[in-house]
């Protein structure tokens, strides 16, 4: 009977896998090391790193949860995720798992798809707005946009309350300047997510662009309570990569790779913008940088974004193995 057989195999695996990956203690903080995708469509079909292709769900998290104890992750940036989709992620991963959630797309100022909002909402929008090809928070009456805000942090509560949300990651786009509207716009997180943590990744160099610009973001964020995400990009972004802790119970770094080609032009897929694989000398350099601020902060997220077939997961592995005493 294969079905059984196959469902059986599932279940062991699931078994199996039921550790939590390892984590690196640094001075008095604790070191976690991820990738920003688990289900990447080169990782799971093109790569050899699960032990099969034909896995479910559960037991590809769990297999994952086994040699990572963190992750991102990025579907509910395309769609807002449902509280049932949110109990079986913290479900499928063991006790000291974290998981960072990236924003919808709507809270962040990006475009975003109309067929992904809620359908009672999309349906109360007036039909010219209904039929565009892309949605923006502008779009809403404020009285829907807050209820979207509202639906969206209802959503991660089983991961709140079964101690599984690392933060929820708002990445913001390059249009999104340093002005009062948008400062205005991050001091408004804290109340939106009032229980949460919540981290912000910046993509205008502006806010960072020179000293006085950088000290006033952060300590913008740091009156906040927001942490700041730290990036490693392509020198091509102009973002620098600024180690500093804006709250001290989390620092989260996102790498993205050093692939100047295509960061700012078009790929059919993330996976393929982000295709980078760092060099061993590249993150003896980068573990260097970061066990001083790792040494501070309570918890230390770092998460290879670079998810094309298994250079994520491999790095993320280099570079905990640089942070081991």
């Amino acid at each position: 009977m294969p079905s059984t057989s196959k469902a059986s195999s599932e279940h062991g695996i699931a078994s199996e896998q039921s550790a939590l990956g390892a984590r690196v203690e640094v001075g008095s903080g604790v070191v976690l090391c991820g990738t920003c995708s688990w289900t990447d469509k080169t990782l799971v079909q093109e790569s050899d790193w699960y032990p099969r292709r034909t896995m479910s769900a559960e037991a590809r998290l769990r297999f994952y949860a086994a040699r990572f104890p963190v992750a991102e992750i990025d579907s509910t940036y395309y769609a807002p995720p449902a509280e049932q989709q949110a109990r079986l992620w913290a479900e499928r991963t063991p006790n000291g798992f974290r998981f960072e959630v990236k924003a919808y797309s709507l809270l962040t100022g990006h475009p975003t798809r109309p067929q992904s909002l809620w359908k009672d909402l999309r349906e109360a929008l007036p039909e010219d707005v209904r039929d565009k090809r892309s949605l923006y928070a502008s779009h809403l009456p404020p009285g829907a946009l807050d209820e979207a805000w509202r639906r969206f942090a209802d959503a991660l509560a089983p991961l709140h309350e079964m101690g599984r949300l690392g933060a929820v990651l708002f990445q913001y786009p390059p249009w999104f300047h340093p002005s009062r509207e948008h400062r205005a716009e991050l001091e408004a997180l804290r109340a939106r997510l009032p229980d949460y943590g919540v981290c912000v990744e910046l993509r205008s160099p502006r806010w960072v662009a020179s000293e006085r610009d950088r000290q006033r973001t952060l300590a913008l964020l740091r009156d906040t309570g927001l942490t700041y995400v730290c990036v490693d990009a392509p020198p091509v972004s102009e973002l620098p990569r600024l180690l500093e802790l804006t709250t001290p119970e989390l620092f989260v770094m996102r790498l993205h790779g050093r692939a100047n080609d295509t960061w700012k032009g078009r790929t059919r897929t993330a996976a393929e913008r982000f295709r980078y694989l760092y060099s061993e000398d590249e993150l003896e350099e980068l573990a260097n940088e970061l066990a001083p601020v790792a040494e501070s902060a309570r918890e230390s997220h770092l998460l290879m974004n670079n998810c094309y077939r298994d250079y994520g997961v491999r790095n993320a592995a280099q570079l905990r193995e640089l942070l081991t005493p």
